[in-house]
């Protein structure tokens, strides 16, 4: 037998062995990292270092998100409100609130809360807020209906798949620019009505999402 089998070959069933072993830890890294909710995001909802509602903030006091997110109409991202936004209220309200203690910390030292970042991009997805927002595309498109949540919660998938599906049909995610931080408004006409003007809008603005992998990936 040894001539229609060399040596090497006793080898072979701790090799097969090993290779399983490495396979399968493989498989598993890439399952618990790719699939998990951390990744895809979807229902992730971080502690944060301030409990901050959006219901509260937004939903009942009908603060804009532009009062703390204040570049998005003019930049690519959304900017994370400084510790003199949030002071310009809390000065006077719950001033000495301990759930606050981080903010007014931050206001006297300078150094920033360090909040967690609930919504990434991938470093290698090119997005822009501004272009978004200034072509009537609300928060809500994105971000959920993040007025009524008291936790900021990952709510859409943002995956590829997710955002060429609004490039390839955006008439119905678009409404007039002044209504896009109107997160509770809906359309009169219902989903027609959405439609409709939507469509009049890729028309009136040369609306022409780019749907190549150059126009994300740059």
């Amino acid at each position: 037998m040894s001539n229609l089998f060399p040596k090497s070959a006793n080898r072979l069933p701790l090799q097969i062995i090993i290779f399983l072993v490495i396979f399968g830890g493989i498989v598993t890294a890439a399952t618990t990292y790719y699939a998990t909710p951390k990744y895809t995001r979807v229902g992730y909802a971080p502690v944060q270092p301030v409990p901050f509602s959006h219901a509260k903030h937004n939903g009942e006091l009908g603060i804009d998100c532009r009062y703390c997110h204040s570049t998005v109409e003019k930049a690519g991202h959304a900017a994370v409100p400084t510790a003199q936004t949030c002071m310009n209220c809390h000065s006077q309200v719950k001033n000495t609130s301990p759930l606050l203690a981080p903010v007014r910390a931050s206001y006297e030292s300078g150094d920033p809360v360090e909040w967690v970042r609930v919504h990434q991009a991938p470093d290698y997805v090119y997005f822009d807020h501004s272009v978004h927002v200034n072509r009537g595309v609300s928060c809500v498109e994105c971000h959920g209906q993040i007025n009524e949540m008291e936790v900021v919660t990952h709510a859409k998938p943002l995956s590829m798949g997710f955002c060429l599906d609004c490039h390839r049909d955006p008439a119905p995610h678009l409404r007039d620019p002044k209504l896009v931080t109107q997160l509770d408004w809906k359309h009169p006409g219902g989903v027609e009505g959405q439609t409709a003007d939507g469509e009049k809008f890729i028309h009136d603005w040369n609306i022409n999402p780019p749907q190549s992998c150059s126009g994300c990936h740059r």
